[in-house]
């Protein structure tokens, strides 16, 4: 791998030595304790809904999976598995997060349609190849990166859970095309787009431009899909109210 692209998760694995490559930083390492205490006082304090710790909890093996287990480093071989990161840290975590920490986060403002634009935003531009490259080369800029997409998305959801059915759903229904359409564009680049990975792949015997047409489809189909079955879900649960509400109004 160019030394220039050594990112936060390390220089990108051959297939040989990948299933070697735990993260050991003790500043993560370090993190991840003071958060599974911070959950075992909550536990223990009974300050948060079985529901929340168990969403917490989640939220806590999911980030030890993503960014301490060999998929940290792999992730800097394929840009497909970094977009695998990264529709788990918005579609996973962070609405996970957004449950968990409800009653702390209540008090924040979230705007639903403002959210919605600073989560795409957001994402948009992490995608960018320029920005891209710049958060593989500077372990500051890659914190940043995956800072600014837990904490949108984690507003996003926050704010989709606080509005009306119809608004969430219309809400989630622009991120999904939105997504689906950046998944779509890098599909369908003509060239390889992203300097990181125009070396990483090849000692796997994959071209840099086979690891993104695939990134591009894992964003286009299982990211909006996951999106659309959000909006789906809110749709049903409107609609059984609206069911029950009229049974309940019906003279007798």
């Amino acid at each position: 791998m160019d030394g220039r692209w050594i990112p936060y998760c390390g220089e990108a694995p051959g297939p040989d030595a990948w299933l070697s490559r735990w993260n050991l930083d003790p500043v993560l390492g370090t993190g991840l304790v003071l958060l599974a205490l911070a959950l075992w006082r909550l536990s223990a304090a009974r300050a948060a809904t079985p529901r929340q710790l168990r969403c917490l909890r989640c939220a806590w093996t999911l980030t030890g999976l993503l960014y301490v287990s060999p998929l940290c480093a792999l992730s800097s071989a394929f840009f497909t598995v970094r977009v695998i990161h990264h529709i788990a840290l918005v579609l996973a975590i962070a609405p996970l997060v957004a449950i968990g920490l409800e009653r702390w986060l209540r008090c924040l403002p979230t705007p639903l349609w403002a959210c919605t634009a600073i989560a795409s935003v957001t994402f948009w531009t992490w995608h960018a190849p320029a920005p891209y490259a710049a958060a593989l080369s500077s372990v500051a800029l890659y914190a940043l990166m995956q800072l600014t997409l837990l904490a949108s998305a984690t507003a996003f959801w926050v704010a989709v859970r606080r509005s009306g059915a119809v608004a969430a759903t219309g809400a989630i229904l622009a991120t999904t095309v939105l997504m689906g359409l950046l998944g779509a564009l890098i599909t369908f680049a003509a060239r390889p787009l992203y300097a990181p990975h125009f070396a990483s792949t090849l000692s796997w015997g994959v071209s840099p431009l086979q690891d993104q047409q695939l990134a591009g489809i894992v964003m286009w189909a299982p990211g909006s899909m996951a999106y659309l079955a959000a909006a789906m879900w809110i749709g049903w649960r409107w609609m059984r109210a609206e069911r029950a509400r009229g049974l309940r109004t019906e003279p007798a």
